[in-house]
């Protein structure tokens, strides 16, 4: 997992701010509790009451398309998981340059004290945050602002069943994994795991990161279309052939993270994507053990690899490290008989594409793609 990016953030625009919070365009209005930072400790419900848990598991086939994100909608700037101080602003700048109304959602733009201290407010407010902005009829999207941890915290107090009444595109990956693979199995429409604001967008991650995004929630990457690889990142043919199902899956060591959960992965079917950033190749040869263990490989149809970064204890830059992990990957699924794509460029990378978590897709590794096989935005 990633902690909280330290890095500086480019000079703020302070005139376009003051413009912004004067027009209402970064806070809520006092019904959804302002835009004070609140401090106070996580909050958690007994266990006994779990209205997250009441939402029966939708059925395992291919996730429901979502509105599509209209030109000049309001985007909701949300923080479920670590605090990005400061960077809620210059992502709502970021949004009003590209013609979106961003709505900074409070919790964004607080950090608790130690030792909560990786969390951006407590776990009432941010849950707030996020079923807010489900709520909201004019909101068009859901937009993390970064990753780090915590998010998994939530998933026993979402409300899954507004959610479903309020289906939108939701943005976002690594931690925020635990709330994909929760909308994936109680919610049951298309989340999107791709770039967030802080993390990748203005740290200034590469194209076709931020445009590949954008045409995807806007409805310009249709059924039948072809979602391939940049040709300075083209993915590795690991095991060949072609398989069709849904696309699940997302950080690895939080796929592992939530076996035995409510919110633990369904693989039956289909094409599992993995990344991490920041993992040992013993760890990451658990984790897929784990997975095995657990019969999360028994109905696959397909592999995609994508991002691992930084992997601990390996000399040399990414692209060298990954190659000392395909034989992990080989281990676990080449008896299984089933494709293989590596070196697939989502998740902690440079550059991040997106990637529509529980639409129906065709793996074909000789093209080095997946095809959409359902439309997913309305």
């Amino acid at each position: 997992m990633e902690q909280a990016p330290q890095g500086q953030r480019p000079q703020r625009n302070t005139g376009r701010r003051s413009f912004l919070i004067n027009t209402g365009a970064l806070c809520l209005s006092a019904a959804l509790a302002g835009c004070a930072a609140p401090k106070p400790p996580p909050r958690r419900a007994p266990q006994s009451a779990k209205p997250g848990s009441a939402a029966p598991p939708v059925a395992s086939g291919a996730a429901t398309p979502v509105p599509a994100l209209k030109p000049g909608a309001r985007v909701a700037i949300v923080a479920p998981a670590s605090a990005a101080l400061d960077a809620a602003d210059d992502a709502a700048e970021w949004l009003l340059a590209r013609g979106y109304v961003p709505q900074v959602m409070p919790a964004s733009r607080s950090r608790l004290d130690a030792p909560y201290d990786y969390l951006a407010g407590s776990d009432a407010d941010r849950l707030a945050d996020l079923h807010a902005a489900f709520a909201a009829p004019d909101i068009g999207a859901v937009w993390c602002l970064q990753g780090g941890f915590g998010s998994w915290r939530l998933l026993d107090q979402l409300d899954f069943d507004l959610l479903r009444r309020h289906p939108k595109p939701f943005i976002g990956y690594s931690d925020i994994t635990a709330l994909h693979l929760a909308m994936q199995r109680r919610a049951g429409f298309v989340t999107f795991h791709g770039p967030m604001l802080a993390q990748d967008l203005l740290a200034g991650k590469r194209e076709p990161t931020e445009s590949h995004l954008l045409s995807m929630v806007s409805g310009q990457v249709g059924q039948g279309a072809w979602i391939t690889p940049p040709p300075y990142a083209t993915a590795t043919e690991l095991i060949p052939g072609t398989a069709t199902g849904r696309l699940i899956g997302g950080n690895l060591a939080l796929i592992g993270a939530l076996i035995g959960s409510d919110s633990e992965i369904d693989t039956s079917g289909g094409i599992l994507f993995i990344e991490d950033v920041n993992e040992a190749l013993p760890r990451i040869d658990r984790l897929l053990s784990q997975l095995a263990a657990a019969g999360k490989f028994d109905d696959l149809k397909g592999v995609l690899v994508g991002n691992f970064t930084r992997i601990l204890g390996v000399p040399g830059d990414d692209a060298q490290a990954q190659g000392l992990l395909y034989p992990l990957v080989l281990d676990q699924f080449r008896p299984r008989g089933i494709p293989v794509l590596a070196g697939w460029p989502s998740g902690h990378g440079d550059p991040n594409l997106t990637l529509p978590l529980g639409a129906q897709v065709t793996l074909d590794t000789a093209r080095g793609g997946l095809r959409l096989e359902q439309a997913i935005v309305v």
